[in-house]
């Protein structure tokens, strides 16, 4: 099912299911769930960008941190 919706319906639409969404007190019930499905497939989200490459932490050096005698 396609429907062809105007710029301005689409808008209202998905403003009327994110009020929905953040306005129920059960956000894991089937109900949300499937809201949050029409929600993704009218204004799919943008392809995250790749997180940056851990730093990769050493043990400090031996001789900095030695007991003290």
């Amino acid at each position: 099912m396609k429907f062809d919706l105007t710029d301005e319906q689409t808008k209202t639409l998905l403003s009327e299911l994110d009020r929905i969404i953040d306005g129920d007190r059960f956000p894991l019930s089937p109900r949300i769930r499937t809201l949050k499905e029409i929600r993704a497939i009218i204004r799919p989200e943008s392809a995250r960008e790749p997180s940056p490459a851990q730093k990769s932490y050493e043990p400090p050096k031996k001789g900095r941190y030695s007991r003290r005698r």
